[in-house]
C-alpha cells in the first residue's frame, strides 16, 4: 500500500468488498458470474481514459456540471451563525444526483453487450434518471417502484413511463423502496443473459456500495475546488441526507482525509426514533444484519427479520444503510443523526420562504439539522450541505400534510 494509503479513510473496500465488518457480497450462486463480470468490467474502466472521457463529457454536455456551489446569503442571516451554502445537486438534469451514478452504471452496461435495464426506485429520481439515460442510448428500461411511492410520486412515476419506461408497482411489504429493490433482484437473478441491474444507491453487494460511491464523488471533488475558490479554505462542517447514502458518500469521500472537516449524515427520523420503529434511522436505530447482498446496519427484530420503517421522503424511507456508511459511523469519522417528518417539513418552507429554492424532502431533512446547529455556530464557521434533489416530485405530499387543497 502506498504510504500516502497508511492512514487514508480511502482505502476500502478490501478484496472481499468489505469495510470492516460491513458490506461484501451476499448473493445467489446464479448471480455471481455477473457481479464477477461487473466487478472486472469496472476495474478495468477505471484505468481506462476513454472511459472516464466519456463520463466527463456527458456530465458537462449532458448533465450540465459541475453544479453551483451557492451562498445562501437570506438563510444565513435567518439563522444567525454559521455560513451556508449549498451544493446545487438539484440543478442537474432530471433534478437530482440519481444521474451521475447512473450515467457510469449504463455505460458500462453498454460495454458488457447488455440491452436491458433494470433499476429500483423510491422518490423516483434514479427511476426518472434511468428511464432518461435509457432514452438516450436506446436501451429497455424497466423500473420497479413501490405500489406507496408510486402514489405519493406520481409527477415522477409520469416522466418515467414519457422517457420509455416501464413501470412495475410492487404491492408486497409496505410497498416501498426495500420491497422494490426485492423485486429488481429477483428479475435480475430470472434474467441474467440481457440484463443488467442499475442500483441507486451506496448498498447491495460488491462492487456496488463502491462503484456508486465513485460515480457520485464528483460532488465532493467539485465541492472542495469551489469552496476554495470561494472562501479559499475548505469548509467546516459538510452535511448531507441520508437514506441508501449516494449522495452523502459523493459528497463526504473527497473530504474523508480532511479530518479537521467534520462529516454529519442526517437520517429519517420520522415520527420519532423512540417511537415504534416509524423512522427509517437505521445507525440510530438499528442494528447490523444482512440484506440486499451487503451487511450494514438495518431495522430488525429480534429473530432479524427487516422491519418497516416510516418517512415522509420516499428516497429515505429504507431500512439500510450503504455499509461504507456503517463502518464510518462505527469508526467515528462520521455523525449520523436522525429528523423528524415535521422538521423536514419545517425546513422545506424555510428554503422557500429564504431563498427562493424548492427542495426535495430529502435534503430538506439536512437542512432542518443545519438550521439546528448553524445558530449556535460562530460566523466564521463554514457549512457546506448538499442539496441533492429539487421538490417538485414532493408538492402534493406537502400540500397534504401541510393541509392545502391542490384543487382549489
Amino acid at each position: 500500500m502506498p504510504d500516502d494509503l497508511l492512514n487514508s479513510f480511502k482505502t476500502g473496500p478490501d478484496d472481499k468488498g468489505r469495510f470492516g465488518q460491513f458490506g461484501g457480497r451476499f448473493v445467489s450462486e446464479t448471480l455471481m458470474p455477473l457481479i464477477l463480470e461487473l466487478e472486472a468490467q469496472y476495474e478495468f474502466a477505471k484505468t481506462d481514459d476513454s472511459f472516464w472521457a466519456e463520463m466527463d463529457f456527458l456530465w458537462k454536455h449532458y448533465v450540465g456540471r459541475p453544479s453551483p456551489m451557492y451562498f445562501a446569503e437570506r438563510l444565513t442571516d435567518r439563522l444567525g451563525g454559521a455560513k451556508v451554502y449549498f451544493k446545487r445537486d438539484e440543478l442537474n438534469h432530471t433534478g437530482a444526483h440519481k444521474i451521475n451514478n447512473v450515467l457510469g452504471q449504463i455505460i458500462l452496461a453498454r460495454r458488457m453487450g447488455k440491452t436491458r435495464i433494470i433499476a429500483e426506485t423510491g422518490a423516483g429520481q434514479h427511476g426518472v434518471a434511468t428511464a432518461t439515460v435509457c432514452a438516450k442510448f436506446g436501451l429497455k428500461c424497466v423500473v420497479y417502484m413501490g405500489a406507496t411511492d408510486v402514489e405519493r410520486q406520481a409527477p415522477n412515476v409520469f416522466r418515467m413511463r414519457l422517457l420509455g419506461a416501464e413501470v412495475i408497482p410492487v404491492t408486497s411489504g409496505r410497498g416501498t423502496l426495500k420491497d422494490a429493490m426485492n423485486d429488481a433482484l429477483r428479475d435480475w437473478v430470472t434474467n441474467v443473459r440481457d440484463t443488467f441491474y442499475c442500483i441507486g444507491t451506496v448498498a447491495g453487494p460488491h462492487p456496488y456500495p463502491a462503484m456508486v460511491r465513485d460515480f457520485q464523488s464528483i460532488i465532493g471533488k467539485e465541492a472542495r475546488e469551489q469552496m476554495l475558490e470561494a472562501e479559499g479554505r475548505l469548509p467546516d462542517t459538510i452535511i448531507a441526507a441520508i437514506g441508501g447514502g449516494s449522495n452523502a458518500m459523493g459528497l463526504f469521500y473527497p473530504f474523508l482525509d480532511d479530518t479537521d472537516v467534520a462529516i454529519i449524515g442526517v437520517e429519517a427520523g420520522g415520527k420519532g426514533v423512540n417511537a415504534k420503529m416509524e423512522h427509517c434511522a437505521s445507525l440510530s436505530g438499528g442494528r447490523p444484519g444482512v440484506l440486499h447482498g451487503n451487511r450494514t446496519y438495518l431495522l430488525q427484530d429480534e429473530d432479524g427479520q427487516i422491519l418497516e420503517g416510516h418517512s415522509i421522503s420516499a428516497g429515505l424511507d429504507y431500512p439500510g444503510i450503504g455499509p461504507e456508511h456503517a463502518w464510518l459511523h462505527d469508526i467515528g469519522r462520521a455523525q449520523y443523526v436522525s429528523i423528524t417528518d415535521t422538521e423536514a417539513l419545517a425546513a422545506f418552507q424555510l428554503s422557500c420562504e429564504t431563498e427562493g429554492i424548492i427542495p426535495a424532502l430529502e435534503p430538506s431533512h439536512a437542512l432542518a439539522h443545519v438550521a439546528k446547529i448553524a445558530p449556535d455556530m460562530p460566523r466564521d464557521h463554514i457549512i457546506c450541505m448538499n442539496m441533492c434533489g429539487r421538490g417538485d416530485k414532493d408538492i402534493f405530499t406537502v400540500a397534504k400534510h401541510l393541509g392545502f387543497d391542490m384543487k382549489v
